[in-house]
This record gives structure tokens, C-alpha cells and sequence, in this order.
């Protein structure tokens, strides 16, 4: 098949887009499909008369796995490049290797729809309601799935005066669209929560004010119908912030060591999420688990990373399914559509 791997685009998570990209087009090609690797934000500005050979030379970027994943400034980036959805439509099928901003919030798969273009992962609806916080919160709690207190703050407005009254102390802030930790801060008291709405203001307009639950971290994926083996989560210090995802020292225990009462009811709420928020093919879902056993949901993740150090191939892996074999998965779920 001719595929394209669109990759980079210009939110946050930029470098770690790059990195998933490089790993998908590379399994894909070695598959034996035609590959095109795409940089959503830059395009391809010098396309050959028949811009159908680019599929028969692999042609595109190719980047190395990252040994370090770093902050991109990205603002110097357009949403969407020359000649991408061009390039798109030629193709049978586009593998998202996108994290956040349009590839991931549901403007991009508008557009492909748009066009009659084949992709994986999730729909417009279910990808927009999966990168907003505050609508993904309010899904959970009406399909029975438990979430942490949280309350929604518009930092250009100052809608409330005192935000944190709703959760107290001690409370996350983060944005109320993002991903790969980026912009998510903690706070123990007023100090460091004004600190906190000062930092995380600068990703996003709209900011989730969340109780803080302490315990054990876990990430579980749900493929097609199923659900993937757990993964609990050490981060060597603090807490699983963005360097500690992606500097390759966390320890990640998979299938996480769990009770059969706490990993049945793991696995109930991860399909139940999935399906509240309206997602299709594939999805990850991070939880916490409390010391009374109670398991509470934070996020879904519509296109989770594909990198060297990403969890969701991890637990792939663990039930036998290769990299290769998943990449080879997503794209036959998207072809039989």
C-alpha cells in the first residue's frame, strides 16, 4: 500500500511526533509498503511532475530514533503544510504519528474527512472530546468511570477568583488540552498554586484545576476490542513528567503486579472510557491507583506515543504483538473501513 506517515506538526509535543514518525516508517516499510514520511508543518514544497514516485523512492524525512527528547519552539510553524493534503489524497491510507495540537484534537481528522481520506486512530468527535480535559471528565463520570475533583479555569478572564476552593490543596494544574505532561504543574498551597496558574497559562487558555490523588500510576491500551496489559509506572524522581517519559530511566513494570479485583476493574473502566469518549482502533488510558484500592481515571490518549520509550507498544509487545505487527494492525483496522 501507499502510505503516508504524517509527523512533527507544530504543538508542544512536536520532537516526540518526530520520533514516533521515524519508528512508524520504518516498520511500514519493512512491511513492504510504500512509505511517505510527512512533516504536517513543513509540507513538501518541490513536488516532481508525477508526485506518484515519491511513494516508489520512500521519499520524505527520516530522522533517527531521539537519544534525548527536548522542548521544540515552534512558533515559527504553519498548522499545515504545502502540498500535504495533496500528497494525502494519493495515498491509501495516512498514519497519524501526531501528538497534540491539530493532529490530535479532531481538526485534523475533520479535514481528512473531508477530503475522503483514510486515516488511523479516532474520529473528529472522538479525538476532540478525548484532548479536552474538562468534556473527557464530565464523560467518564456519566459512563460510571471515577475521576478525580477537578474544576475548569479560564486564565484570560480570571473566571473564578479562587479556582483551587473547588479540589484544595494539594491540586494538578495542567492545560486543558495537552499531552506528554507538558504544562502540568503541582501546587501545596496559594504560593505555588499562583506559580502554577502563571506557568501553565502560557500552553493553554483553559486550565484543569484537579485534586490531587496519591498512588500508584498506571497506563492501560485498549486495541480494537480488547484491552492491552498494564503498565505501572516508577519514575526514578518526582513525578512522570515530560523528561521522565521520554529520558529512558523510568522503570515500567508490564503486566503491572495488581489484584484480580483491581486489575478486572482496571480493564472495565478503560473499555468503558473508550467507549464514552466515542474512540475507535486504539487508545491509552493513565489511572491512579489509591491505597484503598480505588482507581481513578485522569485522561484518555487518542495517538499514543510510538517512540522507543512509549508504553503503548510495550504492552503490545507483551502479549506478543511486535512493533512491526502493531503498526501493521492500525493500518488494516483503518483499511477496513
Amino acid at each position: 500500500m501507499k502510505i503516508v506517515v504524517l509527523t512533527g506538526g507544530n504543538s508542544t509535543e512536536r520532537a516526540v511526533s518526530l520520533s514516533s514518525g521515524a519508528r512508524i516508517a520504518k516498520a511500514l516499510r519493512e512491511n513492504g509498503h510504500m512509505v511517505l514520511l510527512l512533516d504536517l508543518c513543513r509540507g513538501f514544497s518541490d513536488l516532481p511532475d508525477d508526485p506518484e514516485i515519491l511513494f516508489t523512492r520512500n521519499a520524505g524525512f527520516d530522522f533517527k530514533d531521539f537519544k534525548s527528547i527536548d522542548f521544540v519552539d515552534t512558533s515559527a510553524f504553519h498548522s499545515i503544510g504545502e502540498n500535504v493534503i495533496q500528497i494525502c489524497r494519493m495515498a491509501d491510507i495516512v498514519f497519524l504519528a501526531l501528538h497534540g495540537g491539530i493532529g490530535e484534537n479532531g481538526t485534523l481528522q475533520a479535514l481528512l474527512d473531508c477530503y475522503g481520506i483514510s486515516y488511523t486512530g479516532s474520529d473528529a468527535v472522538g479525538s476532540m472530546l478525548a484532548m479536552d480535559k474538562d468534556l473527557s471528565k464530565r464523560l467518564f463520570c456519566a459512563a460510571g468511570v471515577p475521576t478525580p475533583d477537578w474544576t475548569l479555569y479560564d486564565a484570560e478572564n480570571g473566571s473564578f477568583s479562587k479556582p483551587v476552593e473547588t479540589v484544595g490543596y494539594p491540586c494538578v494544574v495542567k492545560p486543558a488540552n495537552g499531552g506528554s505532561s507538558v504544562g502540568v504543574f503541582f501546587a501545596n498551597d496559594e504560593k505555588e498554586f499562583n506559580r502554577a496558574l502563571k506557568s501553565a497559562k502560557t500552553f493553554c487558555r483553559y486550565l484543569v484545576i484537579e485534586k490531587m490523588i496519591r498512588g500508584r500510576e498506571l497506563t492501560i491500551g485498549v486495541l480494537g476490542e480488547r484491552v492491552l496489559p498494564p503498565v505501572e509506572i516508577l519514575p526514578p524522581e518526582g513525578i512522570y513528567d515530560y523528561q521522565n517519559k521520554y529520558n529512558g530511566k523510568t522503570i515500567e513494570i508490564c503486566p503491572a503486579n495488581l489484584s484480580e479485583k483491581a486489575s478486572a476493574k482496571l480493564k472495565a473502566y478503560a473499555l468503558s472510557a473508550f467507549g464514552a469518549l466515542r474512540l475507535r482502533d486504539y487508545a491509552r488510558f493513565d489511572f491512579l491507583l489509591d491505597e484503598k484500592e480505588n482507581l481513578w481515571c485522569l485522561e484518555g490518549n487518542t495517538l499514543p506515543g510510538m517512540t522507543q520509550t512509549s508504553l503503548f507498544p510495550k504492552e503490545a509487545e507483551t502479549i506478543g504483538i511486535s512493533y512491526a505487527a502493531l503498526c501493521e494492525l492500525l493500518v488494516q483496522m483503518s483499511k477496513r473501513r
